[in-house]
């Protein structure tokens, strides 16, 4: 704290040293060719990482960009080829079960054309030998050109498993010892002869669902599902239809015996297997209606081959009732289903051409901004560096309202203040050497007196020099209380004081002074207005205000004291106005000393609470006091929460107010 207030002695009049800061050689600063060379390396090397960093966002920006793009494509294009697979097999499975219901493909032709327009392709059907049976466009101006592979071949006695999902439609034999699958891939949607009557289906339909509801009865659910050729069957999720189904009360076996719209079919597929079996040298088998089958011979015939003569006996006996089979084209001139990305050296080459092109771009737009960043940056560097050798009125210009210019505009404002700074430390260093060097020296000159003899160290020598000595501990005592104010290390016990006592105390005070001066001395407070401040210090507020407004009235003049209440509404934004009675109120006590002396110039108003400022220039301290009073009132009113203002009109009077919180507002 003592530091802030040494006599700085190049700025004491008369004063010829120099300041140890200034005269202290600097024996860690560069040579100036050296710090020339260091400034360069440092814009250098900021403009390097600039462009390093730029060249490594484009290149992680372009990498990324390819591996979206890529991975977008690679989407796209499964996605594509999905759809296109999905009408693909959506259009062959329409005209597979055309074909496995029709025995020609007379009258597709509409057929077709409502596929070809669903699916948003051309749709062809021809022949094995390239005869035309239908074709969605019908544009005769555009014959068709097929392609070298066809899309697939719609033959119902032999279906594509991938185009069809993998069903086929055979179904398997539940016998107890001997099973077997058919491996023929016939469309279920081909049953020929094998179709039911209405007839026969009604009455296997009535079983069906007789037989379900005496299952759901057991406990088993069921439905009944009815097959391509209208025969029903009863279908138990989670059941064994071998086990469980059997196993309960219910006749399951009921819809096993073929009715006779099929025993007739049954016997022919029967008789074509075992004319079959006869050829490769085996038994003969008894065919059900299930597609089971049973021996009837000692010696069982092997599983592979009566699958394989039940597949071809099938195909024999269906083939007059379907179509016979066609190939069919499915194409489009936008089509994408066979299309892939060809990463060639020629697509390789493109896309590294591009991605130096951008590089490049970006590396030459980063440049030029980098060199428009980095030139006001090298100003700044340089009043920076000018700024720390000493010129403090070192300006920059400020050009633009962007970020390098707001922070040239602050660093002007850094530099003002600096600068404002420096010139109050020097004149307040003055200002204290000044201030003592007065009762110093009266006291070393009447100290040497007396050693020399020439003065006796009287009574009267005593108090003078006495007074010289309180008169300078009165200027530490400012000085430390200002700068503890400064540094909001004053302590303060504020407690609810009665405003009236305060100002009577004060006014019984200074009457003596007064009286002296012919000053009349005046108060005007209420008694029932209470202050939150700290006694000592609001009484050393006063005390200023009144020293100082008695030294300068001229006599016959009048110092008046006041206090009042100020009530005043507390918004919720936290702004303080007028209030009406019963609202909200926040409420102040205003201390005010007035006189009726000379005044104080308008232009000297701003100036009157800076430190060391006395209305008279002469600085002579039988006229006016160290300066500090009104400084240390400012402080310690701001110390307690509240603000001193001061109105005055010269030649009139002069006014100081302190508003400061009430006792109510701390209760608050």
């Amino acid at each position: 704290m003592t530091r802030a207030f040494l006599p700085d002695h190049a700025g004491v009049a008369g004063s010829g040293t120099v300041p140890r800061a200034e005269a202290a050689p600097d024996t860690g600063r560069q040579s100036p060719r050296r710090s020339r060379f260091t400034a360069r390396l440092r814009q250098r090397s900021l403009l390097i990482r600039l462009l390093a960093v730029s060249a490594l966002v484009s290149v992680c920006s372009i990498t990324a960009t390819a591996w979206v793009v890529l991975n977008t494509t690679a989407v796209v294009l499964g996605k594509e080829r999905g759809q296109a697979l999905a009408d693909d097999a959506r259009i062959y499975d329409t005209l597979m079960g055309w074909a496995a219901t029709h025995p020609d493909w007379s009258g597709v032709g509409p057929t077709v054309e409502q596929l070809g327009r669903r699916a948003g392709h051309r749709v062809v059907l021809t022949t094995e030998d390239g005869r035309m049976l239908a074709d969605s466009d019908g544009d005769t101006a555009h014959p068709f050109q097929p392609p070298h592979d066809a899309t697939a071949t719609v033959n119902p006695l032999a279906t594509d498993i991938g185009l069809s999902g993998g069903t086929t439609g055979d179904t398997q034999s539940t016998t107890s010892d001997t099973q077997v699958t058919s491996t023929a891939a016939i469309d279920p949607r081909a049953v020929g002869p094998f179709r039911l009557s209405v007839k026969d289906g009604r009455y296997l339909s009535d079983i069906a669902h007789r037989l379900t509801r005496c299952l759901q009865q057991e406990g088993i659910p069921s439905h009944v599902e009815v097959l391509p050729s209208g025969r029903p069957r009863v279908v138990a999720p989670g059941a064994d239809n071998g086990g469980a189904l059997r196993a309960s009360l219910c006749p399951v076996d009921v819809l096993d015996a073929p009715v006779a719209s099929e025993r007739a079919a049954l016997s022919a597929l029967n008789g074509l297997v075992d004319s079959c079996l006869r050829g490769r040298g085996v038994g003969a088998v008894t065919l059900t209606i299930t597609g089971a089958w049973t021996q009837r011979t000692r010696t069982p015939p092997p599983a592979s081959s009566v699958a394989s003569c039940l597949a071809t006996s099938r195909a024999q006996q269906l083939a007059p009732y379907v179509a016979p089979a066609a190939v069919l084209f499915v194409a489009s001139h936008g089509r994408t289903a066979t299309t892939f990305f060809d990463l060639s050296a020629a697509n390789r080459l493109r896309i590294a051409g591009w991605a130096a092109a951008v590089l490049v771009i970006t590396v030459t737009v980063t440049s030029l901004a980098g060199f428009r960043l980095v030139k006001p940056l090298r100003v700044l560097t340089t009043a920076a560096i000018r700024m720390e050798g000493g010129e403090l009125s070192t300006r920059v210009p400020v050009r633009g309202q962007d970020e390098i210019a707001r922070l040239s505009a602050a660093f002007n404002a850094m530099s003002e203040r600096r600068e404002q700074l420096e010139t109050v430390r020097r004149a307040m260093t003055n200002d204290i050497a000044h201030e003592l060097r007065t009762p110093v020296s009266n006291l070393r000159g009447w100290l040497e007196a007396v050693e020399d003899g020439i003065a006796r160290p009287d009574a009267d020598l005593v108090a003078s020099l006495l007074g010289q000595a309180l008169q300078l501990q009165h200027i530490i005592d400012d000085l430390r209380d200002l700068a503890a104010a400064e540094a909001g290390e004053l302590r303060l016990s504020p407690v609810p004081v009665q405003a009236g006592d305060l100002l009577s105390t004060v006014v019984r005070a200074a009457k003596a002074t007064a009286d002296a001066q012919g000053v009349t001395l005046r108060l005007t407070a209420d008694p029932s207005t209470v202050v939150d401040a700290d006694p000592v210090r609001l009484r050393q507020m006063v005390d200023n205000l009144v020293s100082n407004a008695v030294r300068h009235t001229p006599a016959g003049g009048t110092v008046t004291l006041g206090a009042s209440l100020e009530r005043r509404e507390e918004s919720a934004a936290g702004d303080l106005r007028a209030a009406p009675d019963g609202r909200r109120r926040s409420d102040f006590v205003l201390l005010t000393v007035s006189d009726t002396g000379c005044g104080i110039p308008a232009e000297e108003l701003p100036h009157v609470f800076d430190r060391f400022w006395r209305s008279e220039k002469s600085r002579n301290r039988q006229s006016g006091g160290s300066g500090l009073g009104l400084a240390i009132v400012r402080r310690l009113a701001e110390a307690h929460g509240g603000t001193v203002t001061v109105l005055s009109t010269p030649g009139e009077g002069t006014a100081v107010t302190l508003r400061l919180p009430s006792e109510a507002r701390r209760a608050t």
